[in-house]
């Protein structure tokens, strides 16, 4: 480790143990909402008993990369809710309390429809039919949506490790919807069963072949609320080593033909080593207690 990340290193240290700190000077009444900066907070579970600290995490930029397509991230992407005290190094993420721990952002599939199938490939005649229709009425952009492929309790955030810039800062299992009319409702690439498991780090990345290490960053810390909220700007989490499985439910009860062509396609199943996610991230923390206290002080 150089001079540069040690100096990081205690800087983003010494700026979470003061966060800590600062919550327990804070005191209260009676109850109501949040304030000032506390307000994006509002879905954190801050009154469970479990919750140690709220994460607020909006990724603004980036690229995801699956087999051989690229969708870059030009719409924000919210994880929020909250999270355990560690164990051996990792905590356990509680879901937002309405329920959206992951929000739904479709990101823009550049080349559309057109990149992914060719009408005249499709030997099912009905099924070949209802492509040329949906290209002849213009419906042919493809959204991707990165969703959550199992409960929320399944993410994991190693808090040390984003500070540190080493190891795995965030567990998640994901999935990616692939929305069009003509590839249907459930046309997915990872499922619940065959999740995509993102090992994300502020680190630098060891992937297998041909993929080459890239390297995130824990940003720049800045303190409001009289330093009881830290937020990381400029904050990179990236991987690069993750597998994809085959995608599945493209064209309801005909996916059995249309699996296939869209997986030729994509580039999917992809082995390990020829995915990548770098999501660039405006990351915003507080204690649990920190957060209550001010929904108590301001009736």
């Amino acid at each position: 480790m150089n001079r540069i990340q040690q100096s990081r290193l205690r800087v983003v240290g010494m700026a979470l143990l003061a966060l800590a700190l600062a919550s327990l000077a804070l005191a209260g009444s009676a109850s109501a909402k949040l304030t000032g900066n506390y307000t994006k907070f509002a879905q954190c579970p801050f009154k469970n008993a479990e919750t140690l600290k709220c994460l607020y995490s909006v990724t603004e930029k980036g690229e995801v990369v699956l087999g051989n397509k690229k969708v870059p991230i030009e719409k924000p992407v919210v994880l929020q809710g909250g999270y355990t005290a560690p164990t051996e190094g990792f905590s356990k993420f509680i879901a937002a309390t309405n329920g959206i721990t992951l929000s739904k952002a479709p990101q823009n599939v550049p080349g559309g429809l057109a990149g992914l199938v060719n009408c005249k490939e499709i030997s099912n005649f009905l099924l070949r039919v209802s492509c040329e229709l949906t290209f002849e009425n213009g419906l042919t952009g493809v959204n991707a949506t990165l969703e959550l492929a199992k409960p929320a309790s399944e993410i994991r955030v190693g808090e040390n490790h984003i500070a540190e810039e080493e190891g795995i800062g965030l567990k998640m299992p994901v999935k990616v919807h692939l929305e069009n009319p003509f590839l249907g409702e459930s046309c997915y690439v990872g499922s619940s069963s065959s999740p995509i498991n993102w090992e994300l780090t502020t680190g630098t990345t060891s992937p297998p072949a041909p993929n080459k290490a890239i390297t995130g960053t824990a940003g720049t810390g800045e303190f409001l609320e009289e330093g009881r909220i830290l937020v990381l700007h400029g904050a990179s989490l990236v991987d690069n080593a993750w597998s994809a499985p085959g995608a599945s439910g493209c064209g309801g009860l005909l996916s059995f033909i249309l699996d296939p062509i869209i997986n030729a396609s994509v580039g999917v199943p992809a082995a390990a080593g020829h995915n990548t996610a770098i999501l660039g991230n405006t990351i915003s923390l507080s204690t649990a207690f920190a957060v209550n206290k001010n929904d108590e002080e301001n009736p």
